[in-house]
């Protein structure tokens, strides 16, 4: 089924990354939120698209040094830069209308609702979107990538069936938690088990270690990181949001008291609300999370490094729109870039919670700590969980609605044709699974009905879901161009 490449005007996997680029799932993703919608937003923000694009720029010069350092070193290079650039356009090709909280909305909906057991996630629909949803001329389905992209796209290359023996035997990576009761617990996975069989199947052709990402996978994911660490910060400095006194009362109160702050036990600093406290929680989940990296003293100087360059310099002037600020800010932003670029590195697979690739200590802290300022002074904001209840809902009433269509059999034949196909692809795949673990044919018909429905409504864009939402409650206000968008 995959690569039967013969374009002798590029490599294969050139013609993997023109396939993705040209993918309307990619498309899409510049009407599709990043943190804040973009048809909402009174400021300009990131979309997934230019959230994209960044993650590819960074991912692309990562793989770069790492292969200049290598060559140096008088070895070959190490990484495929092609490969990572395609990884890094289609990390995101999964991600549903309004962000990470549609992703929370539709895993729930998946699981509760429609009875899927391996739920909705981002990145196993980026990989189904890639392996199954998505077309190209002369395969079956998906865009026919080489394994190396498809691998490499994998973030958390596992799936929600994943054998606990074989995270026994190297220990829960990033994705994967151990329970009290000592069970594990996969909260991120790349792969649907109805999609595991052609993942397995791209990671043996690249030779990836059990459980692992492959180096170019590994940069993609690091990329990402460091995007994501920096680019929200651009983007609430210049839409105001990032309030100054708050965030620097955070800091001032962790900074002036380290040491007492040290010296609290954890169910006084988990219920302590003073300044300091968001901070001292965050140390403390880093040496729990990850003993291997974590250092008191590099999260103290990346503590006050963030201090004094992002919030006494930085967000201590109020971005005005003029040509200073904009320097000001791009300053900051190609430093930090730049910075975290050149630290990564490549690492022995001594721990499950490191990939191939990783940044270095003083990296690590730093993005943990740029991180920390968007979660605790944008995310927690009560205004944007407002909004984001109310993006729930318009999730929640569309996939019931669709739900209740297909079961009326008077009127199920006017359903979405997409719907209807998306549900149809889904049956084969259940059909096609290995007799083990094939569903009875009652089973597969609803488990296919429930996939293709969150296939349908995790591809729409956050105005598509908007006007589903409206149309199903009967207030569509443009009623012959829906159908067409639907």
């Amino acid at each position: 089924m995959h690569p039967d490449h013969d374009d002798a005007r590029a490599d294969p996997w050139s013609i993997d990354l023109e396939r993705i680029q040209f993918s309307p799932y990619f498309s899409r993703l510049s009407a599709v939120t990043q943190v804040v919608s973009p048809s909402i937003g009174a400021a300009p923000v990131h979309n997934r698209l230019t959230h994209t694009l960044k993650v590819s720029a960074i991912a692309r010069v990562v793989a770069l040094q790492l292969n200049t350092r290598s060559r140096r070193a008088g070895e070959g290079d190490v990484c495929n830069a092609t490969v990572v650039e395609a990884a890094a356009y289609a990390h995101d090709l999964g991600h549903p209308p309004f962000g990470h909280l549609g992703e929370s909305t539709l895993d729930r909906l998946a699981r509760e609702e429609l009875g899927l057991p391996d739920g909705f996630e981002g990145n196993a629909q980026t990989y189904r979107i890639l392996t199954a949803l998505d077309v190209v001329e002369n395969a079956p389905r998906g865009l026919n990538l080489t394994a190396a992209v498809r691998a490499a796209s994998a973030k958390y290359p596992w799936a929600p069936s994943v054998e606990a023996a074989d995270v026994e035997r190297i220990g829960p990576p990033r994705g994967i938690r151990r329970s009290p009761d000592g069970a594990y617990r996969v909260h991120k996975y790349s792969a649907y088990d109805l999609d595991l069989d052609d993942l397995d199947e791209a990671r043996q052709g690249v030779d990836a270690e059990p459980l692992r990402q492959s180096i170019e996978g590994a940069v993609m994911d690091l990329a990402d990181d460091i995007a994501y660490s920096v680019h929200d910060v651009d983007d609430f400095y210049r839409a105001g949001i990032l309030d100054h006194a708050p965030i620097a009362a955070e800091f001032r109160g962790w900074l002036d008291d380290v040491l007492e702050w040290r010296s609290r036990d954890d169910a006084e600093v988990r219920a302590e609300l003073a300044p300091g406290a968001g901070l001292e929680r965050l140390r403390r989940k880093m040496r729990r999370d990850d003993p291997w990296i974590a250092d008191d003293e590099a999260f103290l100087a990346a503590v006050s490094d963030v201090d004094a360059e992002m919030v006494t310099d930085l967000l201590a002037r109020p971005f005005d729109g003029s040509l200073t600020a904009e320097r000001r800010l791009a300053a900051f932003t190609d430093r930090w870039i730049r910075r975290f670029q050149e630290s990564a590195r490549l690492r022995p697979l001594d721990t499950p919670r490191a990939g191939p690739v990783v940044l270095s200590p003083w990296a690590w802290h730093h993005v943990e700590v740029l991180k920390f300022v968007h979660k605790r002074f944008v995310l927690s904001r009560p205004d944007l969980a407002i909004q984001q209840r109310g993006m729930s809902r318009i999730l929640a009433r569309s996939v019931r609605a669709l739900g209740e269509w297909l079961d009326d059999d008077l009127d199920r034949a006017r359903t979405p044709r997409r719907l209807r196909e998306l549900i149809a692809l889904a049956r084969e795949q259940y059909a096609a699974l290995p007799a083990e673990n094939r569903p009875s044919d009652a089973e597969a018909e609803t488990l296919a009905r429930s996939r293709g429905i969150v296939d349908y409504v995790a591809s729409l864009t956050d105005s598509q879901a908007f006007a589903l939402s409206e149309a199903i409650s009967g207030r569509a206000d443009r009623l012959w161009s829906l159908g067409q968008r639907l």
